[in-house]
């Protein structure tokens, strides 16, 4: 129970690296003897991946938070059935998207005339949930293909492209320790080593 309840402390935000250091598997198995500790690194690792579905699919943020609160729920109660800790995102993805439909379907009973014009108004503002399996899917892969790069490439990567606002190279240059003149080539030669992991796995 005490899990459980660990699940609404965590807010969705960026993985920490922290948590890649341990495996899905290690942690699974450390849920399963009851480490709470693990239960929150699995969490955390994965809560991006898990809100995002529903976000770009439409839904408010309450939904969303109601929608991951129920994949890890599920999560949780099927820790002894995953027999393949490898593809757990590959899970969460399909689970994710199974809780969005019946979300949507419940929500959609509830409704009647112009309310439910207004429900069809706003799934049409937003991705099918389709669409945003898909996209996380493609997010994730970049996001694990990223967490192999070397660590100067992984915080370069992170300061151009995951910033908002979007740094400029005077700043990022000095929050790496480079010349100004230098952020340029080696950004192209991480996003090289990044494409290559990105066509590795594709392969």
């Amino acid at each position: 129970m005490a899990a459980i309840q660990g699940v609404k402390q965590v807010p969705p935000q960026t993985p920490d690296a922290l948590t890649r250091s341990q495996s899905d598997a290690r942690l699974i198995q450390a849920c399963r003897t009851g480490d709470q500790n693990a239960w929150s690194m699995l969490v955390q690792r994965h809560k991006r991946l898990i809100y995002s579905i529903p976000y770009r699919a439409g839904f408010s943020a309450e939904d969303c938070a109601d929608i991951f609160q129920s994949v890890c729920l599920e999560l949780f109660s099927e820790l002894d059935n995953i027999l393949s800790p490898g593809a757990l995102r590959s899970w969460l993805i399909t689970v994710t998207g199974r809780k969005c439909r019946e979300f949507r379907a419940r929500s959609l009973i509830a409704l009647s005339g112009a309310e439910e014009e207004e429900m069809e108004r706003l799934e049409a503002s937003g991705q099918s949930v389709a669409e945003a399996m898909e996209v996380a899917a493609r997010d994730q892969q970049i996001r694990d293909a990223i967490s192999k790069l070397p660590a100067r490439c992984q915080e370069m990567v992170r300061l151009l492209f995951y910033s908002q606002p979007p740094l400029p190279y005077e700043t990022v240059a000095q929050r790496l320790g480079l010349a100004t003149g230098s952020v340029g080539f080696i950004r192209g030669r991480c996003l090289k080593r990044l494409r290559r992991l990105l066509e590795e796995e594709a392969s």
